[in-house]
């Protein structure tokens, strides 16, 4: 098995509904989920300096890692979330 990061883009406050819709997606890949946490305020750090990072729609708001057989798997898995904004897969690689 391989393993991907889904990280979720797109912050709004959520509603009962959003969240019964969290709840089920977090149920339907537990079988396949090793780890999985959520983000607060953050700073970017680049040659320009040093700013805060808004909390909006373009966010960073989350990550799952998942064991899947290949990317396609991974996305179909994905698809399946009640995303915000968006979702994306990675396939992570050892170091």
């Amino acid at each position: 098995m391989k393993k991907f990061m889904f990280l979720h883009y797109g912050f709004e406050k959520p509603t009962p509904e959003i969240m019964r819709a969290w709840e089920t997606w977090l149920e339907s890949i537990s079988a396949k989920q090793l780890d999985q946490s959520g983000f607060s305020g953050g700073r970017e750090i680049s040659k320009n300096g040093i700013r805060d990072l808004p909390w909006n729609m373009e966010s960073i708001t989350g990550y799952n890692i998942i064991e899947a057989e290949s990317l396609d798997a991974a996305e179909k898995l994905a698809q399946s979330n009640p995303f915000i904004a968006s979702i994306r897969v990675y396939e992570l690689r050892s170091m």
